[in-house]
């Protein structure tokens, strides 16, 4: 029992210091919500591992906030892809029409491995499409909300 407290007040811990690492952001509000904005939206993207890079790199050339734009694209991680990337590809499978695309056999081979090689373009083209679909409205609302954090913390601080 006092384990499980524990791990529970830990994760409170972990969030609360989260929280105020996030409203000690230096930057406009405008800027801080347009970087998590940016952030979430390549969140949506079938491009793990090379996504705070690409967040970065985006929120620097438009003059967005890094720091908030690099926090967001943590929405996607090992325990929440699953569902995202499963959204993102049925929602573009659908935008373009495509039949199942493969069927996992029971005994895997080379020749299996090389069709399922053939089919990555097309499951990617999906995944970017329907990343892109469902990514707009998550980022609208994620401006919205961060800007209204934002400038409510930078008002409690002045």
């Amino acid at each position: 029992m006092k384990n499980t407290r524990d791990k529970d007040e830990s994760q409170v811990h972990f969030l609360k210091r989260f929280y105020k690492r996030f409203i000690q952001i230096r930057g406009t509000p405008r800027e801080i919500a347009l970087g998590f904005a940016l952030g979430v939206f390549v969140s949506m993207s079938p491009t793990m591992g090379f996504q705070i890079a690409i967040a970065v790199f985006l929120a620097a050339f438009l003059k967005w906030n890094k720091i908030a734009a690099s926090l967001a694209v943590f929405i996607t991680n090992p325990f929440t892809a699953p569902f995202i990337y499963s959204l993102t590809y049925f929602v573009g499978a659908k935008i373009l029409k495509l039949e199942k695309i493969f069927e996992i056999p029971e005994e895997l081979s080379i020749g299996v491995a090389l069709a399922m090689l053939e089919k990555t373009p097309k499951i990617f083209a999906a995944m970017t499409i329907g990343g892109i679909v469902v990514g707009i409205p998550l980022t609208i609302v994620s401006f919205i909300l961060v800007y209204f954090i934002a400038s409510m913390s930078q008002r409690k601080i002045r």
